[in-house]
């Protein structure tokens, strides 16, 4: 497919950023539903994703451009040229949790809670953005044999993004079921997005041949296995808590 989706005025409109833009647009209505069950305001729900949505689009550019500084130490320009591709989206969930829980303690609302309602929204856009890869040609994995693999330049390679986003939208299915019918403490809803997730990418990664890289370490590996770690710990201590 062509990236470039049409024009307006002369300025090329690409797919990718329409499909992110959808998985923004459904995962807000989402969350806004779930916001008005469990009781939150709508209006300060919807107050905390103007914040978080385009400071998680910094913070994803800001976490590819660190990794990719060997690059952009040479382009500086090219630092603020968002549409030039080079977006992460660990940098975009960092930035959206630090943001949420400055806007949720000045506000008095539990973090847990917001967070709770904003998993499932969140890992159903990544489900959808995903695609946009395949639409770019990028975020491909390595050579491949299996039926399922898609040519790129020639070579039949391993749709990692199809991989990612086929896992994402199971876990966007198992968070709304457990939501409903197993969540007894908040907060799990959003740690079982953090570990499930953080597992799926970490063996997506090792199949992806663009990965950013600190040293010989694949760094969207390294922070997975992290959220791992610490998305067991405080789901086992949350947990723990509820019972005392």
């Amino acid at each position: 497919m062509n990236p470039v989706a049409f024009k307006i005025f002369g300025i090329e409109v690409m797919w990718y950023g329409i499909l992110i833009s959808l998985g923004v647009v459904i995962g807000t209505v989402l969350a806004l539903r779930e916001a008005k069950r469990m009781g939150i305001d709508e209006d300060t729900m919807i107050d905390l994703l103007l914040y978080a949505i385009p400071i998680a689009l910094i913070g994803a550019r800001i976490h590819y451009v660190i990794f990719s500084w060997d690059y952009y130490k040479d382009h500086l320009v090219e630092i603020f040229h968002f549409r030039g591709g080079g977006l992460a989206i660990h940098g975009a969930i960092i930035a959206a949790v630090i943001v949420a829980v400055v806007f949720t303690r000045k506000k008095n609302i539990d973090f847990w809670t917001v967070a709770d309602v904003c998993a499932p929204s969140l890992i159903l856009g990544q489900a959808i953005g995903r695609w946009g890869n395949y639409i770019n040609q990028e975020a491909y994995g390595t050579p491949t044999d299996l039926p399922w693999g898609i040519i790129i330049d020639g070579v039949k390679v391993h749709p990692t993004f199809l991989y990612e986003s086929v896992g994402n939208f199971f876990v966007f299915l198992f968070l709304l079921w457990y939501r409903r019918n197993k969540a007894k403490v908040t907060g799990e809803v959003f740690l079982l997005y953090l570990i499930l997730y953080s597992i799926i990418r970490f063996f997506v990664e090792g199949l992806r041949t663009d990965s950013l890289m600190l040293g010989p370490i694949r760094v969207a590996q390294l922070i997975s296995l992290l959220s791992v770690i610490l998305g067991i710990y405080y789901l086992k201590k949350r947990r723990k808590d509820k019972l005392i």
